[in-house]
């Protein structure tokens, strides 16, 4: 059973990497840190609150993490993407606000489950501002799963940055630099998971639980933001799900160990820097960067994992 800390900014992709780790069999969510990102920390966290009632699991503390970057900056939202509330068209009920926990619980959590892995799959503000607050206690975390980056290949925001380091570049460069064995799934991977609609109804199919009766609207909602951007898209890359199951699936993946650093600066704020030369060292700090991964075998096991049954004995009573 793998323990995780789940950091995300749901989100359409990120809800649907927390059903994901809901939903795994082999997975145990010890609390999920809500912060801003792809909507705003009070929309993330009320998506979270809805999701986890639809999977019976209001056992897992949701943790308040940051409202704004390091920088100081006003966030940038893209609710051209993931809705204006962050489930395409969906609007959780009004009575699923969440309750935050402090972020103090996350050293509770790390004193509790000595071989935690963190998985952060938002913006790195809330991870950053936890190592700074105890730097000692995140220093003990297993291993660290981040979704940022994109390396070889432009970005998403802008020509050179992904949207997660770019929405601190600070914050992002305080874990690349000070953090040890960070797993990083850059955008050059992350855009390879693509699933269409087809999946999603072959896992509806499959299913009767409460979350994934909303997969059909927030995919088809996520599908056609995309189609705006890449027209011959046909379906539409689940970034934190691919890293989650690179965490659960290792071999699936293939991966380069360099040291990693960050443009903090325009006009290339947010970009992602490695050695990628023939003959060039590897990371001093065992840090492993995601070159490419097996598209079906992702394929199959997003499709097994989705079709599951909620996981009713993870269940803390």
């Amino acid at each position: 059973m793998k323990n995780i800390l789940l950091f995300a900014d749901p989100g359409i992709d990120d809800s649907i990497a927390i059903m994901y780790a809901l939903l795994h069999p082999e997975i145990n969510v010890t609390g999920i840190v809500t912060g801003y990102g792809n909507v705003d920390k009070e929309h993330a966290t009320n998506n979270v609150a809805y999701l986890l009632k639809l999977a019976n699991r209001e056992d897992v503390p949701i943790i308040g993490g940051a409202t704004r970057p390091m920088t100081g900056d006003f966030p940038t939202f893209y609710p051209e993407i993931h809705g204006p509330e962050g489930l395409g068209p969906i609007r959780p009920p009004d009575e699923f606000t969440g309750t935050l926990d402090n972020i103090s619980i996350i050293f509770d959590i790390i004193n509790k489950y000595p071989d935690l892995t963190i998985v952060d799959v938002g913006r790195k503000t809330s991870l950053a501002i936890a190592y700074l607050l105890n730097s000692d206690e995140i220093n003990n975390i297993n291993e660290f799963y981040i979704m940022g980056g994109a390396f070889l290949v432009p970005g998403n925001v802008t020509p050179y940055a992904e949207a997660n380091f770019y929405g601190d570049p600070l914050a992002s460069q305080i874990i690349v630099q000070n953090l040890s064995n960070v797993i990083i799934v850059p955008l050059n991977v992350s855009n390879k998971a693509i699933v269409t609609m087809d999946v999603v109804e072959e896992i509806q199919k499959a299913s009767n639980n409460p979350l994934i009766e909303l997969l059909d609207e927030v995919m088809e909602y996520y599908i056609n933001a995309y189609k705006k951007i890449i027209p011959e898209i046909n379906g539409a890359p689940l970034h934190d799900v691919l890293t989650l199951s690179l965490l659960m699936n290792t071999e699936m993946g293939r991966s380069i160990s360099r040291d990693v650093t960050l443009n903090e600066e325009e006009p290339a704020k947010g970009q992602s820097l490695a050695d990628f030369r023939i003959g060039s060292e590897r990371s001093k700090k065992g840090t492993e960067i995601y070159l490419d991964f097996d598209y079906s075998k992702f394929l199959n096991d997003f499709i097994n994992i989705m079709s599951s049954p909620l996981q009713k004995d993870k269940k803390k009573e």
